[in-house]
């Protein structure tokens, strides 16, 4: 018997949470797309088509979706993964960076041996809304001396204008704008 149901496609499966993490917040879940086979395969392939023949020695996922998408987009790439973490997650010796978020304040961590300086690498991360946590994540890279390739997110929130936040020369690559 063969399975006639139409395919859903990995946007339908996103949901809008209102007033998370706090009132005012839309946040878009994504957890419904990962949880579904389809769903998860379209969001990794969406992630890693611009990416084919960049030469990416390593993706960057920022905590914590960006370890998901991340972790499976080095698989894919045939990469390394390196997590950037929210403070004291790291156990050993680390290079830190606070931003700001649309909703308040945070910081992001590396092992300052991540990866060699030159290493070509991707940034991810679920969202890019202001542009807070991405400019942190390019400052370490900058500071380990990594050749980002670019970054890339699975959904860009237009209205907040992070795009125009980052350095122009960077590479941007965006699965859904909304």
């Amino acid at each position: 018997m063969c399975n006639t149901a139409p395919r859903r496609a990995w946007t339908d499966l996103v949901r809008d949470v209102p007033d998370f993490p706090k009132p005012g917040i839309r946040f878009k879940d994504i957890t419904p797309a990962l949880a579904d086979p389809q769903g998860l395969a379209q969001v990794v392939e969406a992630l890693i088509a611009p990416w084919h023949g960049a030469g990416v020695q390593a993706v960057v996922g920022i905590e914590a979706r960006g370890f998901i998408l991340g972790a499976a987009m080095a698989q894919a790439l045939g990469a390394g993964f390196v997590a950037m973490r929210k403070p004291g997650k790291l156990p050993a010796r680390t290079l830190s960076q606070s931003y700001g978020l649309e909703y308040g304040k945070d910081c992001l961590e590396v092992h300052e041996d991540a990866l060699p300086a030159g290493t070509r690498v991707v940034i991810v991360d679920d969202v890019l809304a202001t542009g807070g946590t991405l400019g942190a994540a390019l400052a370490l890279c900058a500071r380990l001396r990594l050749d980002v390739q670019g970054i890339g997110v699975l959904i860009e929130l237009e209205a907040l204008a992070g795009r125009a936040r980052l350095p122009a020369q960077v590479r941007i690559e965006t699965a859904l704008r909304v």
